[in-house]
């Protein structure tokens, strides 16, 4: 081996070496974080884990297999189908009022942005207590309704599926406008204008180059508002009225009621593993989706 060679060689290791120790450096300053994180996420996480399967007799699969009954799948499919339709109308409210305000000007898109963040210096509970006061059968909807001669009698919009829903949407909206208008404002207009040079119509260009871009918002909008729906207790709580029962409820049930942690702890476990299927197949549709539309 020639001394050039030689050399070379002796500087990638060293290369690399340092490179070694630039990660180890990095790794060090974020070890406080990543100790925070397992202390507050992993930790209680686990523990959770190995509660599920004890009980006063020891190791025990019963707390799983009671959930076989009908109606904790009853429960499940409510607290799904419930995270899907908010988050489906979040989606359909959401889109257009972000593209609006992304199309606005500064102060204009500022007080737009003003008007969906106050909803956040209210507490929930007295959120959800507005909806029950206006929602009832006596409330402020339905007294509108009839006197305007819309309705004959009070409609039922509280103490059911409805009005669960409706005050889910009013909470978990500012989510979805959030994420999408900063994926919106980023966009640049060029492409627009570009997609309108070369014969497209507005519409055309809003489908095929404003939709794709903004996917990213929409996603992140998506995932933060279909989790948050899963695990949603006091809305559901207050305004189902005892008729519309989630998984939250049911862990709450089982640990105020019963005192049962292994059937609270078997409840989370199997509603994270869920959540976490549900975000992975979603995450891997959206890159496919992502990924398509970069091939056009």
């Amino acid at each position: 081996m020639s001394s050039a060679e030689s050399g070379v060689r002796q500087n990638e290791t060293a290369l690399a070496r340092q490179a070694l120790t630039e990660q180890l450096k990095l790794l060090s300053l974020s070890f406080p974080a990543l100790l925070l994180v397992g202390f507050i996420v992993l930790i209680p996480m686990g523990w959770l884990f190995w509660l599920s399967f004890l009980d006063a007799d020891g190791f025990t699969l019963a707390h799983y297999e009671r959930l076989l009954h009908p109606s904790y799948g009853l429960t499940l499919r409510t607290t799904f189908e419930l995270a899907f339709l908010v988050t489906a109308v979040c989606v359909v409210l959401g889109y257009p009022l972000a593209y609006i305000a992304a199309q606005m000007s500064p102060r204009a898109a500022r007080i737009v942005l003003l008007c969906v963040l106050f909803p956040f210096w209210t507490s929930l509970l007295v959120r959800t207590y507005a909806w029950l006061v206006l929602l009832q059968r006596r409330g402020q909807l339905n007294t509108w309704l009839q006197d305007w001669g819309l309705t004959d009698a009070p409609l039922r919009l509280v103490h059911n599926f409805t009005g669960t829903a409706i005050g889910m949407v009013h909470i978990m909206l500012p989510f979805m406008i959030l994420p999408l208008y900063a994926a919106m404002k980023s966009i640049d207009e060029n492409y627009m204008r570009a997609a309108a040079n070369l014969g497209a119509s507005p519409v055309q260009a809003f489908w095929q180059i404003h939709v794709p871009l903004s996917l990213p918002g929409l996603g992140a909008g998506v995932m933060v508002v279909f989790v948050l729906s899963l695990g949603f207790y006091v809305t559901p709580a207050l305004l189902g009225g005892g008729r519309v029962m989630m998984w939250a409820m049911q862990i709450e049930r089982s640990l105020a009621v019963y005192s049962d942690w292994g059937a609270a702890s078997a409840l989370g476990v199997v509603l994270l593993v869920i959540t976490l299927a549900m975000l992975w197949l979603f995450s891997r549709l959206t890159g496919a989706v992502n990924a398509a539309a970069g091939g056009r």
